[in-house]
């Protein structure tokens, strides 16, 4: 008897876990499971907003054959909408940050869909995203705005899938999740779920520290992708579909530290991942070196692959990039996400953390 998927969309989830052994072994005392979600069918766990979005729209009937879907994206939802649309007979049309790596540009070409590229500088204006999702929309009428940053569909598939697959495969044994905020779909979808099974869970996000995040004074700083500010951020600028009640610690990383880490885990476990990833993960190796973790279950969300990303300058010395290895910087206080205050307790530096 043939087991084969009928659709791309029962290829969406489901992806393992992997306890990262080799990372940091003999220094940390938590235990660190990564969730792989690059083995998605489109190669990020934007793939899953993808169908959510697509899901939604088409049970409410908001979507009609062959319509244009259109969003402001930095490149994974894109290429997972595209897949998707190439796949159930839809167009799409997706804005870009210039500084989107050629990777993921050339993915959703790929499977067919158009881009327009946006000078990183304009996203520097006062209320920026705001500015160009309207631009997105007047632009294209009578296309579908998929709305991942607002639209509820995006954390719900998370709390119907994300959260479910993390709670089986751990046998309820999951204390902590790990996570970046791009859209804020994925943590607060996940995380709700989570807490809903065990209410002492803790949920933490890393983000850009300091001199990682581009300015009017610095619009060159090398950022990472898909990783962003959410403390001192106004409420009303955050993503819609963040839930910043869901999330109790927010820990700063800066694009060095999550390159380095992203080197680490491809030479110490071979799994090749993006640098968001890599911030997620050093977020992740700050809380397994802390002593009250002994013996904690640390679920770290590893969106995507480092191959949407080669072409990208990694921000290090020729040296590092030979040895892989790097002197981390002090790792930036990390801070309650309810009240925005530096935590208390020690600060973690390079010495704290096994850096391979």
């Amino acid at each position: 008897m043939t087991v084969a998927a009928r659709r791309f969309t029962d290829l969406v989830g489901n992806t393992p876990l992997l306890a990262l052994d080799r990372f940091g072994a003999g220094a940390l005392h938590g235990r660190i499971l990564a969730k792989i979600e690059y083995l998605n069918p489109a190669g990020s766990i934007k793939d899953r907003t993808a169908w959510g979005l697509i899901r939604a729209a088409e049970t409410e009937g908001r979507l009609a054959p062959g319509q244009l879907l259109v969003d402001l994206t930095s490149g994974n939802t894109g290429i997972g909408l595209a897949a998707l649309a190439a796949a159930s007979g839809y167009r799409a049309k997706f804005y870009l940050r210039a500084s989107t790596s050629a990777e993921k540009r050339a993915l959703i070409h790929q499977y067919g869909a158009e881009t327009i590229l946006i000078d990183d500088a304009e996203f520097l204006e006062p209320g920026a995203v705001n500015t160009i999702i309207a631009r997105v929309q007047s632009e294209n009428p009578g296309a579908f705005y998929t709305d991942q940053r607002g639209n509820p569909a995006n954390p719900r598939i998370h709390f119907e899938m994300t959260g479910p697959e993390i709670w089986r495969d751990t046998a309820g044994a999951v204390d902590i999740l790990v996570s970046a905020v791009g859209t804020g779909g994925t943590v607060s979808g996940t995380g709700r779920y989570l807490k809903s099974r065990k209410p002492g869970l803790r949920v933490v996000v890393v983000e850009p520290a300091p001199g990682s995040v581009p300015t009017f004074d610095h619009p060159d700083v090398d950022a990472v992708e898909g990783v962003h500010r959410v403390t001192g951020v106004e409420p009303h600028l955050l993503p819609g579909n963040y839930d910043v009640q869901v999330v109790d610690e927010v820990i700063a990383c800066t694009t060095v530290q999550a390159r380095a880490l992203a080197r680490r885990l491809a030479r110490q476990e071979g799994l090749m991942a993006g640098p968001s990833s890599g911030a997620v993960l050093f977020a992740a190796s700050v809380l397994a070196a802390r002593p009250e973790n002994a013996g904690r279950t640390i679920v770290a969300i590893v969106a995507d692959s480092g191959e949407r990303y080669l072409s990208q300058a990694d921000g290090l010395p020729a040296a590092q990039r030979a040895t892989g290895s790097c002197a981390l910087a002090p790792a930036a206080p990390s801070r309650n996400s309810r009240s925005g205050a530096a935590s208390v307790g020690r600060s973690w530096t390079a010495r704290d953390l096994p850096l391979g």
